[in-house]
């Protein structure tokens, strides 16, 4: 859901913009209270892993593909403050070095991906989690449903906005009914990437999962061989979910899995247009569009210039992208977490 150059006309876009720098504004301040010492290198390897996931796009339609957008996944592993950011670093990473999205479009993409994607998932995700039971099946299910629901959001979002500025004349009911109709179908991938990941990380790490935060498990007592649960009037006291492995070993999986995926299995991705892409060329939306001001990007189209073999230089392009979006990634919230820790404590008044 990338939107290019010539979509959407500059008055909108820049009215977009202000939007997004105002949400990342407001999320760099709510990104203070979620990032930990723990936490802010995690955030980093989210943000590398949305760019390595987001290059296997996968089959949804025939003729289309789909990929993650990634503003489920993020909120709930590290809150959705920082998946707000996390989501942005990789934007601003795709249309700078990889001329994926537009650079005048950036606002729209980081509000629609970014912000709607986010905002909806943990909204959904904390509703069922209220409801639900606290175990780690229930946080993984209610991340699936979060995911699905948060694309065809982004759909709708996307709708409005070109119903507003579209630079074409295309029926808003044509754009609505095709937008979303694809995007239940990527929503459906984005859910089983998203529940996967969050369920994987769970199990090792359920401490660092920001949407698993006060996840318990009950104590249990072997009886005649046999664990059974303490009863409820003894086991008022629960333990925390133990970690099965170290943040280092964590981070170091999590940083390998997003080099093989981005160096390796995007080779094998879909190459049919993705949903919106599919959608434009069949409903004339990209009658205007506009070649991207960085096309002559040494890594644009994800390939490294000059590099004459395809999946060399795709590799490449995908190792190079996660490196360098983990390097901005960390250091900005590595910064935002330093910012928590040397701002001056304000004293309380205790009179009355």
């Amino acid at each position: 859901m990338h939107v290019p150059d010539g979509f959407i006309d500059a008055p909108t876009s820049a009215a977009a913009g202000v939007v997004a720098a105002a949400a990342v504004a407001v999320s760099l301040r709510g990104a203070r209270r979620e990032l930990d010492e723990r936490t802010a290198p995690l955030a980093g390897l989210v943000a590398a892993f949305i760019f390595a996931v987001q290059m296997l796009n996968f089959p949804v339609a025939a003729g289309t593909s789909g990929h993650l957008l990634g503003g489920a996944l993020a909120a709930i592993l590290v809150g959705p403050y920082t998946g707000v950011l996390c989501v942005s670093v990789v934007l601003l990473m795709q249309g700078i070095l990889f001329a994926d999205g537009g650079l005048t479009a950036l606002g729209v993409n980081i509000t629609v991906m970014g912000c709607v994607t986010t905002v909806v998932a943990y909204a959904v995700f904390r509703g069922l989690v209220k409801v639900l039971p606290r175990t780690r099946r229930s946080v993984t299910a209610a991340s699936f449903v979060a995911a699905v629901l948060s694309v065809p959001a982004a759909a709708l979002a996307f709708t409005l906005i070109y119903w507003i500025g579209g630079t074409t004349d295309v029926p808003i009911g044509k754009v609505a009914t095709a937008m979303v109709g694809v995007h239940v179908l990527i929503g459906i991938g984005e859910a089983a990437i998203t529940a996967l990941t969050v369920g994987a990380v769970i199990a090792v790490r359920p401490d660092l999962v920001y949407g698993a935060r006060g996840l318990q498990q009950k104590l249990k007592l072997r009886v005649n061989g046999e664990l059974v649960d303490v009863p409820a009037a003894e086991g008022a006291r629960t333990a925390p979910v133990a970690a099965r492995t170290s943040r280092r070993t964590l981070w170091l999986s999590g940083l390998a899995t997003s080099l093989v995926l981005a160096g390796v299995v995007s080779f094998y991705a879909s190459a049919n247009p993705d949903g919106l892409e599919k959608v434009a060329a069949d409903k004339g939306i990209d009658a205007k569009v506009e070649d991207h001001a960085a096309a002559d990007s040494p890594l644009a189209d994800y390939g490294v210039k000059d590099v004459d073999n395809a999946r060399l230089s795709g590799g490449l392009a995908g190792v190079i992208g996660v490196g360098v979006t983990i390097v901005a990634g960390t250091g900005v919230f590595w910064a935002v977490r330093r910012r928590r820790t040397s701002e001056p404590v304000t004293p309380v008044s205790t009179s009355v």
